[in-house]
């Protein structure tokens, strides 16, 4: 099988890395933005390097966090995308959804009492 140039260039492509902050406030942050949302093309790689600090409860095999992709319209579980998180940075590399549309990340660990406010929006652009 051969590989022509532009497929060479896709392959050689750094992949996007995204930055969150899954925090002891039980939110997540990224860098800069008040109200954070992460965007993306379908199908597109990425490596998520998510930072977990601990909040006031968390799982009995380590856990302090939870990063599950649900989406909006029906909050049905995206595949692949329910990741548990350990103290301290972990890199996960991911490609997104195939289809474009709004999603939304929940904490799927009990953190605190504020952990139901624990959400981001994410969306998939075509």
């Amino acid at each position: 099988m051969t590989c022509t140039i532009a497929c060479a260039q896709a392959l050689a492509a750094p992949v996007r890395v995204i930055e969150v902050l899954a925090d002891k406030d039980s939110r997540y942050k990224i860098a800069g933005e008040k109200k954070p949302e992460i965007t993306v093309k379908a199908g597109e790689p990425i490596l998520l390097r998510i930072t977990a600090r601990k909040g006031k409860s968390w799982n009995r095999d380590g856990s302090v966090h939870g990063f599950s992709l649900l989406r909006a319209k029906d909050r049905s579980k995206v595949e692949g995308w329910d990741l548990l998180l350990k103290p301290g940075t972990q890199e996960f590399p991911m490609t997104a959804p195939d289809q474009p549309g709004e999603y939304v990340v929940v904490c799927t660990v009990i953190c605190s009492e504020e952990h139901e406010g624990m959400f981001i929006k994410f969306v998939v652009t075509p």
